[in-house]
């Protein structure tokens, strides 16, 4: 019996911009801003110009990067030697990592009163860094260490100065940074780094952030909701929305009658729900949307 053979697909090739396009969504995300009472949901898109990668944009490295869990950060302790050698030289790095435009277009935003909220699932600080108030940090916050026994909280700078000390002569080859702010070491390079303790209780200490496994504080998402749901738009930024920590506001939103606006680069699991979508650079887009709302 002959059989049908579909011909080749077509080689992929890269979507060719459409300036025509790209300054009608601007022009609809402007008006949209302009009538304020906007809740921006930044995800970690916005701070790759920052020198920090994200997992699914064009800088992720989802593919190779590994997050830390915590039921395995809490359970072995050999991992959590490993993340913390990592972490420790990660730090170096996403610790001097400063706000790009797109962070001072925000908070330039926030200045002019059209902002009614920031929610980001970032853990650099760099909303804050540019000017932003009143944020809220859904994923927790890399500067800060908590230690899980007695729930002290310190300055990452102070855990950064005890592990220095305390590794004194210890060197390692880092051969790529990863999203959540450590970095990729050979096993090899492990051999001779020493962890610390809380100071106050000698308990086991991790950094202020949610790790994959780990529940969002209540609080944080609630206060969340509670913004999205008096907001007049909500606008994500930098974030894919491949996960449901993000996506859920958007869903609670759209269920609101709530107009989503999306600045991106590539696609997101939000798009069909968006009134609004822009696909490009953060760092351009958000001074534009800025100079477009002066004029």
């Amino acid at each position: 019996m002959a059989r049908a053979i579909a011909p080749p697909a077509p080689p992929m090739t890269e979507a060719v911009p459409d300036p025509a396009q790209d300054a009608a969504a601007l022009a609809a995300l402007t008006a949209l801003v302009r009538g304020g009472r906007v809740v921006v949901l930044s995800g970690a898109g916005l701070s790759t110009e920052s020198g920090i990668p994200d997992y699914r944009g064009p800088t992720g490295m989802v593919r190779r990067a590994t997050p830390m869990t915590y039921r395995t950060f809490t359970g072995d302790p050999a991992a959590r030697r490993r993340y913390w050698a990592r972490s420790h030289l990660g730090w170096q790095l996403v610790g001097r990592a400063r706000p790009n435009a797109g962070h001072r277009a925000v908070a330039e935003l926030q200045r002019r009163g059209l902002l009614a909220g920031i929610v980001t699932q970032n853990v650099d600080g760099l909303h804050q860094a540019a000017g932003a108030s009143a944020v809220v940090d859904l994923h927790g916050r890399l500067d800060r260490v908590v230690c899980l026994d007695c729930g002290g909280l310190s300055r990452r700078e102070l855990l950064a100065a005890r592990l220095a000390v305390a590794n004194t002569g210890w060197q390692a080859r880092v051969t790529a940074v990863n999203p959540d702010g450590d970095v990729d070491l050979a096993d090899a390079e492990l051999d001779g780094f020493r962890t610390v303790d809380c100071t106050a209780c000698a308990g086991t200490l991790k950094p202020d952030v949610v790790f994959f496994g780990e529940t969002v504080p209540a609080d944080r998402v609630a206060r969340s909701y509670a913004l999205v749901e008096q907001a007049g738009a909500l606008l994500v930024l930098g974030s894919s929305l491949t996960v449901m920590s993000g996506r859920r506001f958007v869903l609670r939103a759209v269920k609101l009658g709530i107009p989503v606006a999306i600045v991106n680069q590539g696609v997101t699991r939000g798009d069909a729900y968006a009134a609004v979508a822009v696909d490009a650079p953060l760092g351009r887009a958000l001074p534009e949307l800025v100079a477009r709302l002066a004029g």
